[in-house]
Protein backbone atom coordinates (compact mmCIF):
# COMPACT_ATOMS: atom_id res chain seq x y z
CA UNK A 1 0.00 0.00 0.00
CA UNK A 2 3.03 2.28 -0.08
CA UNK A 3 1.76 5.44 -1.88
CA UNK A 4 -1.71 5.23 -0.90
CA UNK A 5 -4.02 6.73 1.91
CA UNK A 6 -7.01 4.35 2.52
CA UNK A 7 -9.97 5.57 4.10
CA UNK A 8 -13.84 3.52 4.32
CA UNK A 9 -16.84 5.49 3.00
CA UNK A 10 -20.59 3.98 3.94
CA UNK A 11 -23.21 4.79 1.28
CA UNK A 12 -26.94 3.87 1.85
CA UNK A 13 -30.53 3.81 0.05
CA UNK A 14 -33.50 4.91 2.17
CA UNK A 15 -35.51 2.88 -0.24
CA UNK A 16 -35.01 0.06 -2.53
CA UNK A 17 -35.33 2.19 -5.69
CA UNK A 18 -33.09 4.79 -4.49
CA UNK A 19 -29.91 5.77 -5.33
CA UNK A 20 -26.65 5.69 -3.16
CA UNK A 21 -25.88 8.50 -0.82
CA UNK A 22 -22.80 9.02 1.28
CA UNK A 23 -23.63 8.82 5.08
CA UNK A 24 -20.46 8.90 6.42
CA UNK A 25 -16.60 8.40 5.86
CA UNK A 26 -13.59 7.37 8.54
CA UNK A 27 -10.49 5.42 8.26
CA UNK A 28 -11.43 2.74 10.62
CA UNK A 29 -12.65 -0.12 8.74
CA UNK A 30 -14.13 -2.09 11.91
CA UNK A 31 -16.57 1.15 12.82
CA UNK A 32 -17.47 1.70 8.98
CA UNK A 33 -18.69 -2.02 8.55
CA UNK A 34 -20.45 -1.80 12.26
CA UNK A 35 -22.10 1.47 11.28
CA UNK A 36 -23.89 -0.20 7.97
CA UNK A 37 -24.64 -2.91 9.93
CA UNK A 38 -26.37 -1.08 12.63
CA UNK A 39 -28.08 1.11 10.10
CA UNK A 40 -29.65 -2.00 7.90
CA UNK A 41 -30.63 -4.35 11.62
CA UNK A 42 -32.48 -1.42 12.87
CA UNK A 43 -34.46 -0.73 9.33
CA UNK A 44 -33.39 3.42 9.16
CA UNK A 45 -32.35 2.38 5.65
CA UNK A 46 -33.45 -0.44 2.69
CA UNK A 47 -29.68 -0.89 2.02
CA UNK A 48 -25.99 -0.05 2.93
CA UNK A 49 -22.88 -0.95 1.56
CA UNK A 50 -18.90 -0.24 2.70
CA UNK A 51 -16.43 0.86 0.03
CA UNK A 52 -12.35 1.37 0.47
CA UNK A 53 -11.34 4.45 -0.93
CA UNK A 54 -7.20 4.06 -1.63
CA UNK A 55 -5.79 7.65 -2.76
CA UNK A 56 -2.73 7.83 -4.58
CA UNK A 57 -0.40 10.06 -3.60
CA UNK A 58 1.34 10.75 -6.97
CA UNK A 59 -1.63 10.67 -9.47
CA UNK A 60 -4.40 11.85 -6.87
CA UNK A 61 -6.76 9.32 -8.60
CA UNK A 62 -8.96 7.56 -5.98
CA UNK A 63 -9.64 3.37 -6.39
CA UNK A 64 -12.76 1.91 -4.90
CA UNK A 65 -13.28 -1.41 -3.82
CA UNK A 66 -17.43 -2.18 -2.67
CA UNK A 67 -16.30 -4.55 0.76
CA UNK A 68 -19.93 -5.02 1.99
CA UNK A 69 -23.10 -4.80 0.79
CA UNK A 70 -25.80 -5.19 3.12
CA UNK A 71 -29.86 -5.06 2.47
CA UNK A 72 -32.45 -5.05 -0.48
CA UNK A 73 -30.88 -5.52 -3.57
CA UNK A 74 -30.44 -2.64 -6.37
CA UNK A 75 -33.01 -2.41 -8.72
CA UNK A 76 -31.78 -2.04 -12.33
CA UNK A 77 -32.67 1.48 -13.95
CA UNK A 78 -33.84 2.00 -17.80
CA UNK A 79 -31.43 3.92 -19.19
CA UNK A 80 -32.54 7.67 -19.82
CA UNK A 81 -32.92 8.70 -23.20
CA UNK A 82 -30.01 10.89 -23.59
CA UNK A 83 -31.41 14.52 -24.60
CA UNK A 84 -29.36 16.45 -27.30
CA UNK A 85 -28.74 20.21 -25.64
CA UNK A 86 -26.64 22.68 -26.35
CA UNK A 87 -23.64 23.22 -24.01
CA UNK A 88 -24.14 25.20 -20.50
CA UNK A 89 -22.16 28.49 -21.58
CA UNK A 90 -22.97 29.58 -25.14
CA UNK A 91 -22.25 33.21 -25.22
CA UNK A 92 -19.42 35.32 -23.37
CA UNK A 93 -22.09 36.53 -20.36
CA UNK A 94 -22.54 32.74 -19.86
CA UNK A 95 -19.17 32.40 -18.40
CA UNK A 96 -19.60 34.98 -15.47
CA UNK A 97 -22.32 33.27 -14.01
CA UNK A 98 -21.14 31.58 -10.20
CA UNK A 99 -21.89 28.24 -11.68
CA UNK A 100 -19.50 29.08 -14.45
CA UNK A 101 -16.77 30.64 -12.43
CA UNK A 102 -16.87 27.83 -10.23
CA UNK A 103 -15.98 25.41 -13.00
CA UNK A 104 -13.18 28.13 -13.84
CA UNK A 105 -11.61 27.66 -10.81
CA UNK A 106 -11.27 24.01 -10.39
CA UNK A 107 -10.51 23.73 -14.18
CA UNK A 108 -7.57 26.37 -14.29
CA UNK A 109 -6.57 26.20 -10.02
CA UNK A 110 -3.22 25.68 -10.83
CA UNK A 111 -2.55 28.19 -13.46
CA UNK A 112 -4.22 31.01 -11.05
CA UNK A 113 -2.62 30.32 -8.22
CA UNK A 114 0.63 30.35 -10.18
CA UNK A 115 -0.47 33.64 -11.13
CA UNK A 116 -1.98 34.32 -7.78
CA UNK A 117 -5.72 35.65 -9.25
CA UNK A 118 -9.16 33.99 -9.08
CA UNK A 119 -11.39 33.01 -11.63
CA UNK A 120 -13.51 36.42 -11.15
CA UNK A 121 -10.23 38.35 -11.47
CA UNK A 122 -9.20 36.22 -14.79
CA UNK A 123 -12.83 37.00 -15.93
CA UNK A 124 -12.77 40.72 -15.81
CA UNK A 125 -8.42 41.59 -16.46
CA UNK A 126 -6.99 41.66 -19.61
CA UNK A 127 -3.41 41.29 -18.89
CA UNK A 128 -4.54 38.04 -17.20
CA UNK A 129 -6.51 37.30 -20.46
CA UNK A 130 -3.33 38.01 -22.80
CA UNK A 131 -0.99 35.76 -20.30
CA UNK A 132 -3.34 32.71 -20.43
CA UNK A 133 -4.26 32.94 -24.03
CA UNK A 134 -0.01 32.83 -24.56
CA UNK A 135 0.57 30.03 -22.28
CA UNK A 136 -1.69 28.34 -24.97
CA UNK A 137 -1.19 24.47 -23.18
CA UNK A 138 -3.21 25.45 -19.78
CA UNK A 139 -6.24 27.19 -21.65
CA UNK A 140 -6.01 24.10 -24.50
CA UNK A 141 -6.26 21.46 -21.54
CA UNK A 142 -9.01 23.46 -19.54
CA UNK A 143 -10.97 22.58 -22.84
CA UNK A 144 -10.76 19.21 -23.13
CA UNK A 145 -11.56 18.58 -19.39
CA UNK A 146 -14.43 20.18 -19.87
CA UNK A 147 -15.81 19.02 -23.47
CA UNK A 148 -15.04 15.42 -22.31
CA UNK A 149 -17.64 15.17 -20.02
CA UNK A 150 -19.88 17.47 -21.61
CA UNK A 151 -19.43 15.51 -24.76
CA UNK A 152 -20.72 12.37 -22.64
CA UNK A 153 -23.67 13.84 -21.12
CA UNK A 154 -24.62 15.41 -24.23
CA UNK A 155 -24.34 12.56 -26.56
CA UNK A 156 -22.00 14.89 -28.54
CA UNK A 157 -18.35 14.26 -29.87
CA UNK A 158 -15.46 15.57 -28.00
CA UNK A 159 -14.03 17.59 -31.25
CA UNK A 160 -17.59 18.60 -31.66
CA UNK A 161 -17.80 20.34 -28.27
CA UNK A 162 -13.86 21.36 -28.04
CA UNK A 163 -14.91 23.75 -31.32
CA UNK A 164 -18.05 25.31 -29.71
CA UNK A 165 -16.08 25.92 -26.55
CA UNK A 166 -12.76 27.56 -28.60
CA UNK A 167 -15.12 29.40 -30.19
CA UNK A 168 -16.89 30.91 -27.05
CA UNK A 169 -13.72 31.15 -25.40
CA UNK A 170 -12.57 33.08 -28.09
CA UNK A 171 -15.39 35.60 -28.40
CA UNK A 172 -14.89 36.46 -24.27
CA UNK A 173 -11.30 36.94 -24.60
CA UNK A 174 -12.33 39.50 -27.97
CA UNK A 175 -15.04 41.10 -25.82
CA UNK A 176 -12.75 42.07 -23.28
CA UNK A 177 -9.52 43.20 -24.91
CA UNK A 178 -11.77 45.29 -27.30
CA UNK A 179 -13.50 47.01 -24.15
CA UNK A 180 -9.99 47.72 -22.64
CA UNK A 181 -8.75 49.01 -26.06
CA UNK A 182 -11.78 51.18 -26.36
CA UNK A 183 -11.19 52.78 -22.76
CA UNK A 184 -14.83 50.87 -21.74
CA UNK A 185 -13.32 49.47 -18.46
CA UNK A 186 -13.83 51.65 -15.71
CA UNK A 187 -10.55 52.59 -13.53
CA UNK A 188 -12.09 52.64 -9.81
CA UNK A 189 -8.89 54.38 -8.37
CA UNK A 190 -9.48 57.47 -10.24
CA UNK A 191 -13.46 57.93 -10.37
CA UNK A 192 -14.08 56.20 -6.82
CA UNK A 193 -15.69 52.92 -6.34
CA UNK A 194 -19.29 55.05 -4.66
CA UNK A 195 -19.15 57.33 -8.46
CA UNK A 196 -18.71 53.78 -10.61
CA UNK A 197 -21.61 51.91 -8.79
CA UNK A 198 -23.66 54.84 -9.58
CA UNK A 199 -22.34 55.75 -12.88
CA UNK A 200 -22.83 51.87 -14.43
CA UNK A 201 -25.75 51.17 -12.40
CA UNK A 202 -28.12 51.54 -15.30
CA UNK A 203 -25.90 49.80 -18.00
CA UNK A 204 -27.38 46.31 -18.93
CA UNK A 205 -23.63 45.05 -18.23
CA UNK A 206 -22.95 46.64 -15.20
CA UNK A 207 -21.71 43.86 -13.35
CA UNK A 208 -19.42 43.05 -15.71
CA UNK A 209 -18.18 46.55 -15.69
CA UNK A 210 -18.05 47.12 -12.17
CA UNK A 211 -16.62 43.40 -11.64
CA UNK A 212 -13.71 44.66 -14.41
CA UNK A 213 -13.44 48.04 -12.33
CA UNK A 214 -12.78 45.74 -8.78
CA UNK A 215 -10.13 43.08 -10.50
CA UNK A 216 -7.80 45.88 -11.32
CA UNK A 217 -8.32 47.50 -8.16
CA UNK A 218 -6.99 44.70 -6.67
CA UNK A 219 -4.37 43.54 -9.33
CA UNK A 220 -1.35 44.79 -7.80
CA UNK A 221 -1.68 43.13 -4.47
CA UNK A 222 1.15 40.93 -3.76
CA UNK A 223 -0.37 38.31 -1.21
CA UNK A 224 -4.36 37.26 -0.53
CA UNK A 225 -4.86 39.21 2.59
CA UNK A 226 -3.97 42.00 0.96
CA UNK A 227 -6.28 41.26 -1.87
CA UNK A 228 -8.79 41.30 1.27
CA UNK A 229 -8.28 44.23 2.11
CA UNK A 230 -8.44 46.36 -0.67
CA UNK A 231 -11.81 44.59 -1.16
CA UNK A 232 -12.76 45.82 2.03
CA UNK A 233 -11.62 49.28 1.36
CA UNK A 234 -13.93 49.03 -1.52
CA UNK A 235 -16.68 47.69 0.26
CA UNK A 236 -16.17 50.56 3.03
CA UNK A 237 -16.13 53.26 0.31
CA UNK A 238 -19.29 51.81 -1.42
CA UNK A 239 -22.90 53.73 -1.85
CA UNK A 240 -24.32 53.68 0.98
CA UNK A 241 -27.69 52.03 0.11
CA UNK A 242 -29.99 51.86 -2.56
CA UNK A 243 -29.63 49.62 -5.85
CA UNK A 244 -25.82 50.70 -6.08
CA UNK A 245 -24.73 49.78 -2.86
CA UNK A 246 -26.32 46.11 -3.78
CA UNK A 247 -24.59 46.30 -7.25
CA UNK A 248 -21.29 46.93 -5.52
CA UNK A 249 -21.40 44.53 -2.55
CA UNK A 250 -22.96 41.49 -4.76
CA UNK A 251 -19.56 42.20 -6.96
CA UNK A 252 -17.18 42.49 -4.19
CA UNK A 253 -18.67 39.25 -3.02
CA UNK A 254 -17.63 37.06 -5.67
CA UNK A 255 -13.99 37.49 -5.58
CA UNK A 256 -13.80 37.31 -2.04
CA UNK A 257 -15.60 34.24 -1.62
CA UNK A 258 -13.13 32.67 -4.15
CA UNK A 259 -10.19 34.15 -2.43
CA UNK A 260 -11.78 32.73 0.98
CA UNK A 261 -12.84 28.97 -0.84
CA UNK A 262 -9.04 28.56 -1.79
CA UNK A 263 -6.60 27.03 0.22
CA UNK A 264 -3.74 29.36 -0.15
CA UNK A 265 -6.16 32.42 0.04
CA UNK A 266 -7.50 31.18 3.29
CA UNK A 267 -3.87 29.79 4.87
CA UNK A 268 -2.84 33.45 4.03
CA UNK A 269 -5.11 35.09 5.91
CA UNK A 270 -5.65 32.90 8.83
CA UNK A 271 -2.48 31.60 8.90
CA UNK A 272 0.05 28.89 8.24
CA UNK A 273 1.00 25.39 9.60
CA UNK A 274 -2.61 25.08 11.28
CA UNK A 275 -3.94 21.94 11.75
CA UNK A 276 -7.70 20.90 10.85
CA UNK A 277 -8.77 21.47 14.03
CA UNK A 278 -7.15 25.20 14.33
CA UNK A 279 -8.35 25.61 10.77
CA UNK A 280 -11.74 25.54 11.48
CA UNK A 281 -11.29 27.32 14.71
CA UNK A 282 -10.24 29.84 13.31
CA UNK A 283 -12.85 29.81 10.53
CA UNK A 284 -15.08 29.24 12.88
CA UNK A 285 -14.50 32.91 14.64
CA UNK A 286 -13.87 34.17 10.88
CA UNK A 287 -17.72 33.36 10.22
CA UNK A 288 -19.55 33.20 13.58
CA UNK A 289 -19.21 36.62 14.39
CA UNK A 290 -20.60 38.20 17.43
CA UNK A 291 -21.91 35.14 19.36
CA UNK A 292 -18.73 33.39 18.96
CA UNK A 293 -16.88 35.91 20.34
CA UNK A 294 -18.92 36.63 22.77
CA UNK A 295 -18.44 32.82 23.98
CA UNK A 296 -14.72 32.83 23.83
CA UNK A 297 -14.27 35.93 25.79
CA UNK A 298 -16.93 34.35 28.60
CA UNK A 299 -15.58 30.25 28.32
CA UNK A 300 -11.96 29.56 29.08
CA UNK A 301 -12.11 26.18 27.31
CA UNK A 302 -13.19 27.75 24.21
CA UNK A 303 -10.41 30.83 24.04
CA UNK A 304 -7.99 27.99 25.24
CA UNK A 305 -7.95 26.09 21.89
CA UNK A 306 -9.36 28.90 19.91
CA UNK A 307 -6.79 30.66 18.03
CA UNK A 308 -6.50 34.20 18.04
CA UNK A 309 -7.19 35.86 14.73
CA UNK A 310 -4.94 38.45 12.80
CA UNK A 311 -5.94 42.09 12.61
CA UNK A 312 -6.92 41.87 9.11
CA UNK A 313 -8.78 38.43 9.56
CA UNK A 314 -10.65 40.59 12.32
CA UNK A 315 -11.88 43.21 9.62
CA UNK A 316 -13.43 40.84 7.69
CA UNK A 317 -14.98 38.97 10.37
CA UNK A 318 -16.51 42.44 11.20
CA UNK A 319 -17.87 42.47 7.67
CA UNK A 320 -18.63 38.56 7.65
CA UNK A 321 -20.64 39.30 11.08
CA UNK A 322 -22.94 42.05 9.22
CA UNK A 323 -25.29 41.15 6.46
CA UNK A 324 -23.78 42.11 3.66
CA UNK A 325 -21.62 39.29 3.07
CA UNK A 326 -24.11 36.51 4.21
CA UNK A 327 -23.54 34.56 0.63
CA UNK A 328 -19.50 34.34 1.73
CA UNK A 329 -20.41 33.46 5.86
CA UNK A 330 -22.69 30.63 4.04
CA UNK A 331 -20.05 29.46 1.89
CA UNK A 332 -17.59 29.68 5.23
CA UNK A 333 -20.25 27.75 6.94
CA UNK A 334 -20.72 24.84 4.78
CA UNK A 335 -17.36 24.01 4.24
CA UNK A 336 -16.91 23.76 7.72
CA UNK A 337 -19.53 20.81 7.64
CA UNK A 338 -17.72 19.30 5.04
CA UNK A 339 -14.37 19.26 6.59
CA UNK A 340 -16.45 17.83 10.34
CA UNK A 341 -18.01 15.20 8.25
CA UNK A 342 -14.17 14.03 6.44
CA UNK A 343 -12.36 11.58 7.19
CA UNK A 344 -8.81 13.79 8.32
CA UNK A 345 -8.31 13.87 12.66
CA UNK A 346 -8.68 17.35 13.78
CA UNK A 347 -5.50 16.95 16.05
CA UNK A 348 -3.31 14.24 14.29
CA UNK A 349 -1.59 12.85 17.40
CA UNK A 350 -3.19 14.14 20.16
CA UNK A 351 -6.24 12.93 21.23
CA UNK A 352 -7.02 14.81 23.96
CA UNK A 353 -6.66 17.96 22.27
CA UNK A 354 -8.82 16.78 19.91
CA UNK A 355 -11.61 16.21 22.28
CA UNK A 356 -10.73 19.63 23.27
CA UNK A 357 -11.10 21.39 20.00
CA UNK A 358 -14.23 19.11 19.15
CA UNK A 359 -15.98 20.34 22.16
CA UNK A 360 -14.80 24.11 21.54
CA UNK A 361 -15.85 23.96 18.13
CA UNK A 362 -19.41 22.16 19.04
CA UNK A 363 -20.25 25.40 21.78
CA UNK A 364 -19.21 28.13 19.40
CA UNK A 365 -21.23 26.66 16.05
CA UNK A 366 -24.31 26.08 18.08
CA UNK A 367 -24.00 29.36 19.65
CA UNK A 368 -23.79 30.40 16.01
CA UNK A 369 -26.16 28.03 14.30
CA UNK A 370 -29.14 30.09 12.82
CA UNK A 371 -27.11 32.67 11.48
CA UNK A 372 -24.45 30.00 10.38
CA UNK A 373 -25.52 27.04 9.74
CA UNK A 374 -28.70 25.59 10.78
CA UNK A 375 -28.54 23.58 13.94
CA UNK A 376 -29.69 20.43 12.84
CA UNK A 377 -26.56 20.32 10.16
CA UNK A 378 -23.95 21.35 13.41
CA UNK A 379 -25.93 18.75 15.34
CA UNK A 380 -25.14 15.83 12.51
CA UNK A 381 -22.14 16.55 11.80
CA UNK A 382 -20.95 16.30 15.05
CA UNK A 383 -22.34 13.17 15.55
CA UNK A 384 -20.56 11.79 12.46
CA UNK A 385 -17.10 12.93 13.83
CA UNK A 386 -18.30 11.47 17.81
CA UNK A 387 -18.17 8.11 15.73
CA UNK A 388 -14.71 8.58 15.42
CA UNK A 389 -13.84 9.46 18.97
CA UNK A 390 -15.43 5.94 20.10
CA UNK A 391 -13.12 3.66 17.89
CA UNK A 392 -10.90 1.50 19.53
CA UNK A 393 -7.84 2.98 18.07
CA UNK A 394 -8.58 6.75 19.21
CA UNK A 395 -9.26 5.11 22.61
CA UNK A 396 -6.22 3.95 22.47
CA UNK A 397 -4.59 6.49 21.58
CA UNK A 398 -6.37 9.12 24.13
CA UNK A 399 -5.48 6.74 27.18
CA UNK A 400 -2.24 6.03 25.95
CA UNK A 401 0.29 4.36 28.74
CA UNK A 402 1.37 4.89 32.16
CA UNK A 403 -1.63 6.42 33.56
CA UNK A 404 -3.68 5.04 36.42
CA UNK A 405 -6.80 3.11 36.18
CA UNK A 406 -8.83 6.45 38.23
CA UNK A 407 -6.47 8.13 35.58
CA UNK A 408 -8.35 6.52 32.59
CA UNK A 409 -11.62 6.44 34.27
CA UNK A 410 -11.76 10.41 34.56
CA UNK A 411 -10.64 10.19 30.98
CA UNK A 412 -13.58 8.24 29.88
CA UNK A 413 -15.99 10.38 31.57
CA UNK A 414 -14.98 13.32 29.89
CA UNK A 415 -14.73 11.02 26.30
CA UNK A 416 -18.41 10.29 27.50
CA UNK A 417 -19.64 13.87 27.98
CA UNK A 418 -18.36 15.12 24.77
CA UNK A 419 -19.56 12.83 22.32
CA UNK A 420 -23.26 13.06 21.16
CA UNK A 421 -25.47 10.86 19.21
CA UNK A 422 -27.31 7.85 20.97
CA UNK A 423 -24.52 4.89 19.24
CA UNK A 424 -21.66 7.11 20.40
CA UNK A 425 -23.09 7.46 23.73
CA UNK A 426 -23.38 3.62 24.40
CA UNK A 427 -20.37 2.89 22.36
CA UNK A 428 -18.29 5.42 25.02
CA UNK A 429 -20.55 3.78 27.90
CA UNK A 430 -19.13 0.63 27.46
CA UNK A 431 -15.47 1.87 27.29
CA UNK A 432 -15.73 3.47 30.70
CA UNK A 433 -18.14 0.63 32.18
CA UNK A 434 -14.83 -2.30 31.05
CA UNK A 435 -12.59 -0.39 32.73
CA UNK A 436 -14.47 0.07 35.41
CA UNK A 437 -15.07 -2.94 35.65
CA UNK A 438 -11.52 -4.37 35.52
CA UNK A 439 -9.92 -5.87 38.23
CA UNK A 440 -7.36 -3.46 37.73
CA UNK A 441 -9.83 -0.25 39.19
CA UNK A 442 -10.81 -2.88 41.88
CA UNK A 443 -7.29 -3.42 43.36
CA UNK A 444 -6.60 0.50 42.29
CA UNK A 445 -9.31 1.89 44.85
CA UNK A 446 -8.90 -0.87 47.27
CA UNK A 447 -5.68 -0.87 48.00
CA UNK A 448 -4.61 2.93 46.89
CA UNK A 449 -2.30 5.22 49.53
CA UNK A 450 -5.11 7.57 50.15
CA UNK A 451 -7.36 7.34 53.27
CA UNK A 452 -10.73 5.52 52.89
CA UNK A 453 -12.59 9.02 53.10
CA UNK A 454 -10.53 9.98 49.87
CA UNK A 455 -11.05 7.15 48.05
CA UNK A 456 -14.81 7.18 48.80
CA UNK A 457 -15.07 11.04 47.86
CA UNK A 458 -13.23 9.93 44.67
CA UNK A 459 -15.97 7.36 44.08
CA UNK A 460 -18.71 9.52 44.92
CA UNK A 461 -17.54 11.91 42.64
CA UNK A 462 -16.96 9.54 39.54
CA UNK A 463 -20.37 8.55 40.67
CA UNK A 464 -22.34 11.63 40.27
CA UNK A 465 -20.02 12.68 36.65
CA UNK A 466 -21.53 9.47 35.46
CA UNK A 467 -24.36 10.07 35.77
CA UNK A 468 -24.44 13.86 33.87
CA UNK A 469 -22.85 11.99 30.96
CA UNK A 470 -25.88 11.90 28.77
CA UNK A 471 -25.88 8.05 29.00
CA UNK A 472 -29.44 6.57 29.43
CA UNK A 473 -30.47 4.74 32.49
CA UNK A 474 -29.88 1.47 31.09
CA UNK A 475 -26.21 2.20 30.66
CA UNK A 476 -25.14 4.62 33.38
CA UNK A 477 -27.04 2.73 36.24
CA UNK A 478 -24.50 -0.49 36.03
CA UNK A 479 -21.64 1.76 36.08
CA UNK A 480 -22.88 3.44 39.09
CA UNK A 481 -23.98 0.48 40.73
CA UNK A 482 -20.21 -1.00 39.96
CA UNK A 483 -19.03 2.41 41.89
CA UNK A 484 -21.59 1.77 44.91
CA UNK A 485 -20.18 -1.87 45.31
CA UNK A 486 -16.51 -0.73 45.31
CA UNK A 487 -17.54 1.83 47.68
CA UNK A 488 -19.28 -0.40 50.00
CA UNK A 489 -15.38 -2.55 49.67
CA UNK A 490 -13.72 0.01 50.80
CA UNK A 491 -15.82 1.36 53.97
CA UNK A 492 -16.45 -2.25 54.99
CA UNK A 493 -12.81 -2.24 55.25
CA UNK A 494 -12.30 0.96 56.98
CA UNK A 495 -15.40 0.77 59.07
CA UNK A 496 -15.43 4.26 58.71
CA UNK A 497 -19.29 4.72 59.58
CA UNK A 498 -19.05 2.40 62.92
CA UNK A 499 -15.82 5.20 63.58
CA UNK A 500 -17.40 7.89 62.82
CA UNK A 501 -20.19 7.10 64.63
CA UNK A 502 -18.25 6.23 67.85
CA UNK A 503 -15.97 9.19 67.60
CA UNK A 504 -14.99 11.22 70.18
CA UNK A 505 -16.00 14.72 68.74
CA UNK A 506 -19.70 16.29 69.39
CA UNK A 507 -22.86 14.62 68.02
CA UNK A 508 -23.95 16.83 65.77
CA UNK A 509 -20.29 17.43 63.80
CA UNK A 510 -20.68 13.27 63.71
CA UNK A 511 -24.03 13.36 62.68
CA UNK A 512 -23.53 15.74 59.68
CA UNK A 513 -20.30 13.76 58.39
CA UNK A 514 -22.68 10.28 58.52
CA UNK A 515 -25.30 12.16 56.44
CA UNK A 516 -23.21 13.32 54.26
CA UNK A 517 -22.05 9.93 53.26
CA UNK A 518 -25.66 8.45 53.33
CA UNK A 519 -26.78 10.94 50.57
CA UNK A 520 -24.09 10.43 48.95
CA UNK A 521 -21.79 13.75 48.95
CA UNK A 522 -18.54 11.80 50.15
CA UNK A 523 -19.60 8.36 49.34
CA UNK A 524 -21.16 6.36 46.76
CA UNK A 525 -24.88 5.54 46.64
CA UNK A 526 -24.76 1.91 47.53
CA UNK A 527 -23.39 -0.14 50.54
CA UNK A 528 -21.56 2.11 52.02
CA UNK A 529 -24.25 5.05 51.97
CA UNK A 530 -26.60 2.47 53.78
CA UNK A 531 -24.12 1.78 55.96
CA UNK A 532 -23.70 5.39 57.23
CA UNK A 533 -27.42 5.66 56.60
CA UNK A 534 -28.36 3.53 59.51
CA UNK A 535 -25.51 4.96 61.89
CA UNK A 536 -26.83 8.40 61.45
CA UNK A 537 -30.38 7.14 62.53
CA UNK A 538 -29.40 5.32 65.58
CA UNK A 539 -27.51 8.58 66.03
CA UNK A 540 -30.55 10.70 65.61
CA UNK A 541 -32.58 9.04 68.60
CA UNK A 542 -30.46 9.77 70.97
CA UNK A 543 -31.23 12.09 73.64
CA UNK A 544 -27.91 13.72 73.87
CA UNK A 545 -27.71 14.55 69.88
CA UNK A 546 -31.19 15.95 70.38
CA UNK A 547 -30.36 18.08 73.15
CA UNK A 548 -26.76 19.63 71.27
CA UNK A 549 -29.41 20.02 68.87
CA UNK A 550 -31.29 22.04 70.77
CA UNK A 551 -28.21 24.24 72.21
CA UNK A 552 -27.20 24.62 68.72
CA UNK A 553 -29.99 26.44 66.66
CA UNK A 554 -28.23 27.53 64.16
CA UNK A 555 -27.27 24.39 63.03
CA UNK A 556 -30.50 22.76 62.97
CA UNK A 557 -31.79 23.81 59.83
CA UNK A 558 -28.54 22.30 58.06
CA UNK A 559 -28.79 19.17 59.75
CA UNK A 560 -32.31 18.96 59.03
CA UNK A 561 -32.03 19.68 55.53
CA UNK A 562 -29.15 16.64 55.29
CA UNK A 563 -31.45 14.18 57.17
CA UNK A 564 -34.30 15.05 54.53
CA UNK A 565 -31.88 14.54 51.99
CA UNK A 566 -30.89 11.02 53.00
CA UNK A 567 -34.78 10.12 53.69
CA UNK A 568 -34.48 10.04 57.57
CA UNK A 569 -37.22 12.63 58.16
CA UNK A 570 -40.30 10.96 60.14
Amino acid sequence: MDGLRVHFEVYVRKTSGAGWTLEMACEDRALAVATAKDLVAEGRVAAAKVTKEALDEETREFKTATILNLGAPETAHKPKVRVEAEPLCVTPQDLYTPHARERIGRLLEGWLERNHATAFELLHRPDLVEQLEASGIDLQHAIQKIAIPEAQARGATVHELIRVFHALVERAIERLLRDARKGVLPDVDKEGFAATAARVGKDPDRAYLLGAGVAACIAPALSWAEKVARLLDLADAAPEAGPSRALAIATLEQPLAEILGSKPGLEDILGKGMDLGAKLGAMTRLAGGRAVETLVRTEASVAKVMPPLSPAAERLARWLGAEDFADVRAALGRRILRELNGPQRLRPGDAAGEIDILRALAMSLTAASGKLLPLEDVQAAFSARSRMLVTGDFVEAYLGQGQSAREEVAALVWLTENVIGGANKRQAGRWLHAVIAALRFEKEIRGGPDSAAVRLGALAALQRSVGRCGLVEEDFVPIQTKLGDLGGLVESHARLAASLAKANAPAVHRLTLLLKLAIGETAPLGPAANRARAEALKLVRHDATRSELANAPEQVEAVRELIQQAGLAA
